[in-house]
C-alpha cells in the first residue's frame, strides 16, 4: 500500500491561490481514476479537479470554504502497490482516516489511535469500554406506591353557573363593578374570559371566585396567538456567494457610483418584436428585449466611446475598447453570474438573441466556460417582469458602465392634444464619475433612448 497525494495544480492566468468552494467526495470513499474530488473556485471561474488515480481517499487538505495556495496538498488518497512513504499527521481541521493515523502511529512506534473529526479539528477517538464480566443481577425494587392525590376543593355555592370560556361576543365590554375590577387586575385576570350570571352578564366576586376556584381542565384555553420563532440560521459565505460579496463590496467601495433614470416610449419596438416572434418563431430563436438594446449599444458606443472602457484605478489608466463585449447579468442557482456576449458590433439581432440564450443556460447550469464568464466592456442588467420602476445597478468593476431594463407599463401620454396608450420602460444606468462626466452620462442614455423609441435606426446602415 502506498499514498498518492492530489497538490492543488497551476489553473494559470497567474493565479496564486483558490478556494475550495465544495468537495465531491469524503475520507474514506473509493474513488475511480479521473472521477471528480472538488470544486475551486479563482477570480475567473469554477474549476473541477478529477482524481489522477483509483484510491481510497485518506485525508483532505482543506474544508469547503477555505483557500489553499498552488502546490498544497488537496486531497491524500490511499492506493494499491508501492511503499508507504512516512508522512506525519496533518494540521488540525483536515479530516484523516483512521487506517492513516494507525499507519503513521505504527511508523513512528506509538500506540494506535484513531483520528474522527472534531468540531474544533481532529480529537483521538476514545477507546472502547472492556466487555463486562457477567455479573449476579441487580434485584428488581419493588414498585412504590403512587403518592395519594389531594381531594379536590370543594365547590362553592355561589358559583352555580359556567365560570370559564368566552362568555362573550367578541369585541363586547363586560360588565362588572370597580372592586371587581380591581380585584381581577390584580390576580392578572381577563374578564372577557369570566361568565357573568348576574343581570345582563354583570360579574361579581361570586363569579370571579368560581373562575379562580375552577380546575385547571375546566378552564378553556387562552386563544391561540402567533407563537414567536426564535431560531437562527448560520450559512458560512463561500464559493460564488463569497466571490459576489467581495466583487460588490469592492465595487461600492472603490467606484465613484452616480445613476441617471429616463423614461422610454418601447411601444414601438415591443410590435416589432412581437410582429418578428410571429413571423420567424418557429425556426428562429424567439426575441426579447436585450438584442434590441445590444444593438442601441453598437450603434451608440462609437459616439461615446468613454462608456465602453475599463478603468484600473491602481495604475490609473483607462482602457477604451474597440470591440464591444456586452456582459449579460444573469440569475443562476448558485448567484449572480456575467456572461460576455463577446463582438456585438458582429452580430445581427438573431445571432444576438440565440448567443445570450446560450450563454444563460450555460450559467445556470454551470457549464459556462471560463473565457464566457470574463472580459465584458460594459453590462446589461435586467430583471424582466421583476424589475421594478426604477433601479440602481452596481457597476461590474473594472467597467465605466452598466445599464439596466425595468419593467414595462401601459400609461396614458399626452401626443397631438390628446392622451393615447403607450407602453413605457424606465433605462436606469450607473457610471463611474471618476470617468464619466454626468452630461456625456445623460447624452449617452438619451441617444439609447432616440434608437428604441424608432427602432427602424437599430438596422440602418451607419
Amino acid at each position: 500500500m502506498g499514498f498518492r497525494i492530489v497538490k492543488l495544480p497551476d489553473i494559470g492566468e497567474g493565479v496564486a491561490e483558490a478556494e475550495v468552494s465544495a468537495w465531491h467526495v469524503k475520507v474514506g470513499d473509493v474513488v475511480r481514476e479521473d472521477q471528480p474530488l472538488a470544486d475551486v473556485m479563482t477570480d475567473k471561474a469554477t474549476v473541477e479537479i478529477p482524481s489522477p488515480v483509483s484510491g481510497t481517499v485518506a485525508a483532505l487538505g482543506a474544508e469547503a470554504g477555505q483557500m489553499l495556495a498552488v502546490g498544497a496538498e488537496l486531497v491524500r488518497l490511499e492506493i494499491e502497490g508501492g511503499d508507504a512513504a512516512p508522512a506525519s499527521v496533518p494540521d488540525s481541521g483536515v479530516a484523516v482516516a483512521p487506517e492513516v493515523a494507525r499507519a503513521q502511529d505504527a511508523a513512528e512506534g506509538q500506540p494506535a489511535a484513531a483520528l474522527v473529526p472534531a468540531a474544533d479539528g481532529l480529537e483521538p477517538a476514545q477507546p472502547a469500554p472492556a466487555p463486562r464480566s457477567a455479573a449476579a443481577p441487580k434485584p428488581v425494587e419493588p414498585p412504590k406506591p403512587a403518592p395519594a392525590k389531594p381531594a379536590a376543593p370543594a365547590p362553592r355555592p355561589a358559583a352555580t353557573a359556567p365560570s370559564s370560556g368566552p362568555p362573550r361576543p367578541a369585541g363586547e365590554k363586560p360588565v362588572a363593578s370597580p372592586a371587581v375590577r380591581r380585584r381581577a387586575l390584580e390576580a392578572g385576570i381577563d374578564l372577557r374570559q369570566v361568565r357573568g350570571t348576574g343581570p345582563a352578564g354583570r360579574i361579581g366576586h361570586d363569579d370571579l371566585d368560581g373562575f379562580l376556584n375552577a380546575p385547571p381542565e375546566e378552564t378553556a384555553p387562552a386563544p391561540a396567538g402567533r407563537v414567536a420563532r426564535t431560531g437562527v440560521e448560520e450559512i458560512k459565505v463561500i464559493g460564488l456567494r463569497r466571490r459576489i460579496a467581495q466583487r460588490m463590496a469592492d465595487a461600492k467601495r472603490r467606484v465613484a457610483h452616480f445613476s441617471y433614470v429616463e423614461e422610454v416610449d418601447v411601444t414601438a419596438v415591443e410590435e416589432l418584436r412581437a410582429a418578428l416572434n410571429q413571423r420567424h418563431g418557429a425556426n428562429r430563436p424567439k426575441l426579447t428585449l436585450i438584442p434590441f438594446l445590444v444593438q442601441a449599444l453598437v450603434r451608440a458606443l462609437p459616439d461615446f466611446p468613454q462608456m465602453n472602457a475599463h478603468y484600473d484605478d491602481e495604475a490609473e489608466v483607462i482602457h477604451r475598447h474597440a470591440g464591444i463585449h456586452v456582459g449579460i447579468a444573469t440569475q443562476t442557482p448558485s448567484g449572480l453570474m456575467v456572461p460576455v456576449l463577446r463582438h456585438a458590433e458582429t452580430r445581427d439581432v438573431w445571432n444576438s438573441a440565440a448567443e445570450v440564450r446560450r450563454l444563460a443556460e450555460a450559467a445556470r447550469n454551470g457549464l459556462a466556460a471560463r473565457d464566457e464568464l470574463s472580459g465584458s466592456t460594459i453590462t446589461i442588467t435586467s430583471l424582466g417582469a421583476l424589475g421594478g420602476i426604477v433601479t440602481t445597478p452596481v457597476i461590474n468593476r473594472p467597467e465605466v458602465a452598466i445599464i439596466g431594463v425595468n419593467k414595462q407599463v401601459m400609461r396614458p401620454v399626452w401626443r397631438d392634444g390628446a392622451f393615447v396608450p403607450r407602453l413605457t420602460m424606465n433605462l436606469s444606468a450607473s457610471f463611474d464619475h471618476r470617468v464619466v462626466d454626468g452630461y456625456d452620462a445623460a447624452l449617452f442614455v438619451q441617444a439609447l433612448k432616440g434608437l428604441l423609441e424608432t427602432p427602424a435606426t437599430l438596422f440602418m446602415e451607419a
